[in-house]
C-alpha cells in the first residue's frame, strides 16, 4: 500500500473509530486471576486524552483480577440490534495494561471526573467507597473490525497507526490480493 493510500485510510478510519468509541458506554473485559484463570466481564468506561478509565469494586472478580494481573484484553462491541449481521458486528478489541490509580493523585481526580461527566453523581458515590478502585487501561495493540474482509490492525502509542488486514485477523499478508481490492473496500464504506 502506498503512503498516500495509507494516509487516506487513516484519515477515513480514525474519526470513525473515535465515533465508535464515543457511542459505547461499556467495554468488555477479559481478565485473569493470579493462577491464569480467565474471566469475561464488563465495565462502564470513560475515555480521556491519556486512556480508558474504569471504576470497579475489588469485591468483583474482575476487580480482583486486575490487581493480580495487569494484562487484559478489551472489546467494544456494536449492539446486536444495530448490526447488519450478528456474524460481523463492528468491534474494537485491544490488548492493554491496567494501571491501578492512586487515590491521592491528579490522575485519580482526572479519571473520576471523566467518569462522572459521563455517568453522573453515582460515580462520585462509588469513588468514595473503599472497595472501588480506579484503573487506567493503556492500550498497546488493537484491531478494528467493520465487517467481513474489513479488519484493520491498530498500533502505536495511541493506536493511530492503521494497517488493513487483507488476510483476515491473523497471519501474513497475501500477495495475490490486487491493489484494487483496497480501493473497493474503501469505496464500499
Amino acid at each position: 500500500m502506498t503512503i498516500e493510500k495509507e494516509q487516506r485510510l487513516r484519515e477515513k478510519l480514525l474519526p470513525e473509530i473515535e465515533a465508535f468509541k464515543a457511542e459505547r458506554s461499556t467495554l468488555q473485559l477479559a481478565t485473569q486471576d493470579a493462577d491464569g484463570v480467565p474471566n469475561a466481564s464488563y465495565a462502564p468506561f470513560a475515555l480521556a486524552d491519556d486512556g480508558f478509565y474504569i471504576l470497579v469494586s475489588e469485591l468483583a472478580r474482575h476487580g480482583t483480577n486486575l490487581k493480580a494481573s495487569k494484562q487484559l484484553s478489551v472489546m467494544l462491541l456494536e449492539d446486536e440490534a444495530e448490526a447488519k449481521t450478528v456474524f460481523a458486528r463492528k468491534r474494537l478489541t485491544f490488548d492493554a495494561t491496567a494501571e491501578l490509580v492512586a487515590r491521592d493523585s491528579e490522575t485519580f481526580t482526572k479519571g473520576v471526573a471523566a467518569l462522572s461527566a459521563r455517568f453522573g453523581e453515582m460515580i462520585d458515590n462509588l469513588a468514595g467507597l473503599g472497595d472501588f478502585n480506579l484503573f487506567k487501561l493503556n492500550p498497546h495493540h488493537g484491531l478494528y473490525v467493520k465487517g467481513f474482509g474489513q479488519a484493520f490492525s491498530l498500533s502505536g502509542a495511541e493506536l493511530l497507526d492503521v494497517d488493513w488486514k487483507r488476510d483476515g485477523h491473523h497471519g501474513t499478508p497475501k500477495t495475490d490480493i490486487a491493489q484494487d481490492d483496497l480501493e473497493l473496500a474503501e469505496a464500499a464504506n
